[in-house]
């Protein structure tokens, strides 16, 4: 596992250290970079096809109109795969050994965080469905809360069985140290009320 005491976040608080760090597996963004390319692609042909088969928009104002229209369509590619590319980079799980951090970006300028204290979790499951997400073992893993935001949903993130089996671990960890807390809080009244 990778170590991450050199990374901090926002809100971090002390004593809290990042576990691990979960964006989405590399081929949910190849999926929707495909139309991406798709469009480089056909930005290419129409630039070469078009005017070989239509020799008038080589010249004058056609030309300087289509050479318009394949900028405005090129810029549009590149917004496109720049938007791609922010949602991918910037949504974020954070498992750290009090809480998670679903960190989801929307669009370029809007961002929800949530968080989940471990001690809330009721549920954990895992869903990878198909054959590719099989194959390159990447899914779903949601966690059931007890929490304001009832449902806290990882996707498509590489190795989800891994994933689900150390929030799990963690989770049985906070409730039995909360047992031992608790048991010591009982042991001290007992002792008081003895003297």
């Amino acid at each position: 596992m990778k170590n991450f005491e050199k990374f901090h976040f926002a809100g971090q608080k002390d004593g809290e250290k990042i576990l691990l760090v979960v964006r989405r597996h590399w081929f949910d963004i190849l999926q929707q970079l495909f139309s991406v390319f798709f469009m480089t692609f056909f930005l290419f042909a129409s630039a070469i096809a078009l005017p070989a088969f239509f020799p008038v928009l080589s010249e004058g104002n056609l030309h300087a109109l289509f050479i318009f229209i394949e900028n405005i369509f090129a810029l549009f590619i590149w917004v496109l795969f720049f938007l791609i590319w922010i949602d991918y980079y910037f949504d974020v799980w954070i498992i750290t050994n009090c809480r998670i951090v679903d960190v989801e970006q929307k669009g370029l300028f809007s961002r929800d965080v949530s968080e989940l204290e471990l001690e809330r979790i009721q549920d954990v499951t895992t869903e990878v469905e198909g054959v590719i997400p099989t194959f390159l073992n990447y899914g779903d893993v949601y966690v059931q809360t007890a929490a304001e935001k009832e449902r806290f949903d990882f996707e498509k993130i590489p190795d989800p069985y891994s994933v689900k089996d150390l929030i799990m671990n963690l989770h049985k960890q906070r409730q039995r140290e909360e047992t031992n807390e608790l048991g010591e809080v009982i042991r001290e009244e007992i002792h008081k009320n003895d003297v």
